[in-house]
């Protein structure tokens, strides 16, 4: 069976290292110069192949899920991570939201982790959503409320409000239909029925919130135009642009590079993309010198192999 586990991870970092050089640069200034590869230095002075927060988080979340599912170890783990003892990609921290950087600091005063994550409408940056793939290896076979309580929790150690959930939710249902095999527009539409039915039946938020979600479960977001797609760090903004990239492309790399090129939050939409992107087309499909490139190659392989090993056998 093909590690989708691999697939999906790597497609995460991947994206995000395609995207950190160029991480708040406008869509105006890509245009004129689009990200076509791999590139060193740009806004975080980082070497090629570095990956971000978004990365690392992804890991930790991996990593922890490794030796099952506890909640107040994936917490520690992202302690452990901002304190530079685990999966920073050159052994110091470089790039961390307002809102995970506070969620962290709770969890190092032993706040239950659930309750870490900010809960007003302006804590729904997309800190929960960019690392939250690795969850899907382990939900994959729960009935939907589990499913969906699972994520709640995960996406809550961070990002607590219900619409930072509710992004998750949504990106994970249409990873499940990818992993068990529809077509990309048959899961997406899939997901859309199943998403709606669960909303509607399950009174988790208001229908103003669920209003906020029209543009992809009501509509077809691969028709809208570019200008309408937004590419700033706002939860909305990065699970819009991400299925639009998706769908509006043929391959892993130019799913990816269109993600980038999108500009603002470069890192974060690359990696959300990618996670898609790598599930659906596959490890094989990614660019070899982009998997050559990125750095402690080895050790996210590794780690990837492990989980496979605990949650798809």
């Amino acid at each position: 069976m093909e590690n989708k586990v691999k697939a999906g991870i790597m497609g995460v970092c991947i994206g995000d290292a395609l995207g950190v050089p160029v991480e708040f640069r406008s869509r105006e200034q890509l245009k004129r110069s689009p990200v076509t590869k791999m590139r060193a230095l740009g806004t975080h002075h980082q070497p090629v192949g570095t990956w971000s927060d978004d990365g690392s988080l992804t890991l930790c979340l991996a990593d922890s899920l490794c030796n099952g599912y506890n909640l107040e170890n994936i917490a520690l783990k992202f302690l452990q991570w901002y304190n530079a003892e685990i999966w920073t990609p050159h052994g110091r921290v470089f790039d961390i939201g307002i809102a995970t950087r506070q969620a962290i600091y709770k969890v190092s005063k032993g706040y239950t982790p659930q309750l870490c994550g900010g809960t007003s409408e302006f804590d729904n940056g997309n800190g929960s959503l960019m690392r939250i793939l690795p969850l899907l290896f382990y939900i994959k076979n729960f009935p939907i409320e589990k499913r969906f309580d699972r994520i709640k929790e995960v996406s809550s150690i961070t990002h607590g409000h219900i619409r930072s959930v509710i992004a998750c939710f949504i990106y994970l249902e249409l990873l499940l239909e990818i992993l068990n095999g529809a077509e990309k527009f048959d899961a997406y539409h899939k997901m859309q029925q199943t998403v709606k039915h669960f909303l509607d039946f399950n009174l988790v938020c208001s229908q103003s919130e669920m209003d906020k979600f029209e543009k992809i479960l009501n509509k077809n977001i691969f028709e809208f135009d570019e200008e309408k797609i937004g590419s700033s760090g706002y939860v909305l903004h990065s699970l819009e642009a991400s299925l639009w990239c998706f769908l509006n492309s043929e391959s892993y790399s130019e799913a990816v590079l269109k993600a980038v090129n999108l500009g603002e939050d470069t890192d974060t939409t690359g990696a959300i993309t990618g996670g898609i992107a790598g599930i659906y087309y596959g490890y094989e499909n990614i660019p070899k010198e982009w998997i050559a490139e990125l750095v402690r190659k080895d050790d996210i392989e590794e780690l990837c192999e492990k989980l496979h090993q605990k949650l798809m056998n």
